[in-house]
């Protein structure tokens, strides 16, 4: 039977039409999260000043100068700088508007103690991210209260700037040292809205299944990925759109006991194809035409091989293999396809424009610790969301 469809997606609760565009942020980051970060910090800077001598430039940090800071930072995703510091110069990337709120000293002296958790919980299962974990945990728990998504969601890896690039001196710029980001970034994504629902962080070294550095290529564990980021998502009737590294018979069988239904690309090389007929994974033969489809189905699951410049396999059990769909390219003109094939590839598109899009707002602030990298960027996807529920409330257009 095909999925119900599900209410229209919005804004869970409504703002007031005098609300400002701080007010949807604050949605995320509250008032009571900012206070945390100003006891972590005050608290780190004592233990530090213990430790290794005080520091006579130091007085505790307030709220509002929290607030202040995470703004300071925040503005480079507007002007990109190489350097947040870049703010009080007297160089292109200065601000004058924001530099007078805080002196350049005072924000240094907070970014060198700026803590969400000062010190090692004693147990913990993600040990590696334990200074940002509760942060995450608050972040995720305002997404799904604040937010109805679409039935139709996305599993990916969100499109991140770039790497975190370190200028070993100013004069010799060419010398850029690009170093490799220690974790991973996973998303589940509402495709009518761009607004992201969840969100999974895995490092890349360390220990247990946080860490495993082949996380490219181990299936398993993308499906483990999968599992975290749909755990909210059971009975609800939702489509979850996947890439290759995620889609496998065996995940997509799991899920639909739990009413979620699966659209995912298929990849040889990529994808588990674990208990697939053999027969769909290779290429006949005869040449196929454009637009030319075989299916195979067993009890609601389709597997789909879709001809267009190439073999396409599609895995599917959210839409009926029967139902034919079209894909319009501007030189080729209509190409038939099955409908989870156009389902599959105008619910990619609109990710991708996304991407990019919000890509370009990421806070463009590099820090050198992998805490503080998730950090900002997490604040990043933060204000993409609000962004999106404030365009779709009556304070956007007044």
């Amino acid at each position: 039977s095909f999925p119900s469809s599900c209410p229209d997606p919005g804004p869970a609760q409504k703002l007031p039409a005098t609300a400002t565009a701080l007010d949807f942020f604050q949605l995320f980051v509250p008032d009571n999260c900012i206070q945390n970060m100003v006891v972590q910090t005050n608290m780190y800077a004592k233990k530090f000043q213990e430790r290794f001598g005080s520091d006579e430039g130091w007085r505790p940090v307030t709220a509002q100068e929290i607030k202040a800071f995470l703004g300071f930072v925040t503005s480079t995703s507007v002007h990109r700088c190489e350097s947040v510091l870049s703010i009080w110069s007297s160089g292109f990337f200065s601000n004058r508007s924001i530099a007078l709120k805080m002196s350049q000293a005072r924000f240094e002296k907070i970014l060198k103690y700026f803590h969400i958790v000062a010190f090692r919980p004693s147990q913990g299962s993600n040990q590696g991210l334990y200074k940002i974990q509760p942060f995450l945990d608050s972040l995720q728990q305002s997404f799904s209260c604040t937010f109805r998504p679409s039935q139709t969601q996305v599993l990916h890896e969100p499109l991140i700037d770039e790497d975190p690039v370190f200028i070993t001196t100013c004069t010799e710029r060419e010398l850029r040292k690009r170093k490799k980001r220690k974790f991973s970034l996973w998303v589940r994504q509402c495709t009518s809205t761009g607004f992201i629902c969840q969100i999974s962080v895995h490092l890349k070294d360390g220990q247990g299944t946080d860490g495993l550095a082949t996380l490219k290529n181990k299936p398993q564990l993308h499906s483990l990925v999968a599992k975290q980021l749909c755990q909210n998502i059971s009975g609800k009737n939702t489509i979850i759109f996947t890439g290759p590294s995620i889609t496998s018979l065996s995940l997509f069988s799991e899920f639909s006991k739990q009413d979620i239904y699966c659209c995912g690309l298929l990849s040889t090389r990529k994808s588990d194809c674990t208990g697939l007929p053999q027969n769909m994974l290779v290429c006949g033969s005869t040449p196929a035409q454009r637009g030319q489809s075989r299916v195979m189905m067993k009890g609601s699951m389709s597997l789909i091989s879709w001809y267009n410049k190439g073999h396409f396999r599609f895995l599917t059990n959210g839409y009926s293999p029967t139902k034919q769909g079209m894909i319009i390219k501007r030189k080729s003109g209509e190409i038939p396809c099955p409908l989870a094939v156009e389902a599959f590839a105008a619910h990619l598109s609109y990710i991708c424009k996304y991407d990019d899009k919000y890509s370009k707002y990421f806070i463009f602030h590099k820090p050198n610790k992998t805490w503080q990298q998730v950090f900002w960027l997490s604040i990043s996807i933060a204000i993409n969301n609000a962004y999106i529920l404030y365009k779709m409330s009556d304070a956007y257009t007044v």
